[in-house]
């Protein structure tokens, strides 16, 4: 097939990479297309760039990802990185008349609200509670109402290859461990992008929705101590720790697993092993 994959950066061009090696055509649309590997076919474009007309997109394209970071989190950057990217991509694949099997877009579970500290699934009612989130709604919703057959992946927090800050916190002593249960919820960028290319070629039609995180929500604490003792190093000490989440919960993965989707990584016991022990590189 060919695949279109759009703000290829860390994420988007591990999925392109596996795209190909399955024997998929791959081209990749990002502001620096000298980083990608030289088996994708590139474009130089700026997706949040309203100024600039996007190229012409192949006719035959059979399935569009678009994998979009916001440079930071504001709600400017959010809305041009994500909402009004995502408008001028429709809009482009009405102009040049093309109509993918599948259009995937990856998103966020930011846009659930607090469930003190219970199960949340796909079918658990939106809640953003921050403008940015707000914004990621928005977004779903333009995809839902303008792509034939949208795919929506609201991946939990990514760590992996070159995604060291929880791991630096703990082996230089800043990290602090909450007097509370904080439960967070986490994916490898591996199997993220493992994800993507399964919803995306397997044979059953895929559900619109589906969350990508792994088999274990964990409180921050155990996940500190298990970094901790893995680097040799003292547990930290229970003190006020920042903690960058939209709400208290537990994100399911049950929809993915009956997909018949496997993680390589299923907690974050065997990815931050992997992590620790060097292997995989982050993508410029």
């Amino acid at each position: 097939m060919k695949v279109l994959v759009l703000g290829a950066g860390d994420l988007g061009t591990e999925a392109g990479l596996r795209f190909a090696a399955a024997g998929h055509h791959v081209t990749a649309w990002r502001r620096r297309p000298e980083v990608l590997p030289a088996s994708f076919g590139t474009r130089r474009v700026d997706l949040g760039d309203a100024g600039t007309e996007l190229p012409a997109i192949d006719p035959a394209t059979d399935i569009v990802v678009f994998t979009p970071a916001a440079p930071e989190r504001s709600e400017e950057a959010y809305r041009r990185t994500y909402l009004d990217a995502t408008h001028r991509v429709l809009d482009a694949l009405e102009r040049d008349g093309v109509d993918p099997q599948r259009f995937l877009l990856v998103s966020s579970t930011a846009v659930y609200g607090d469930a003190a500290g219970g199960w949340v699934d796909e079918d658990t009612p939106i809640s953003p509670r921050t403008e940015t989130a707000q914004i990621l709604a928005e977004t779903e919703a333009a995809v839902r109402e303008r792509a034939t057959t949208p795919i929506i992946l609201r991946l939990a927090g990514i760590y992996g290859p070159g995604r060291n800050h929880l791991v630096s916190q703990v082996r230089n002593g800043k990290a602090r461990t909450p007097g509370e249960t904080v439960w967070t919820n986490r994916i490898h960028r591996d199997d993220a992008a493992a994800a993507i290319v399964q919803l995306c070629t397997m044979d059953t039609a895929p559900a619109p929705l589906y969350l990508g995180v792994d088999h274990e929500p964990a409180d921050l604490g155990e996940v500190q101590g298990f970094l901790a003792s893995s680097l040799g190093v003292p547990r930290p000490e229970v003190g006020e720790a920042p903690v960058n989440r939209g709400g208290d919960r537990r994100l399911s993965n049950a929809r993915l697993l009956a997909s018949g989707f496997e993680f390589t990584f299923p907690t974050y016991r065997e990815g931050y092993s992997s992590v620790l022990a060097g292997e995989g590189v982050r993508h410029p």
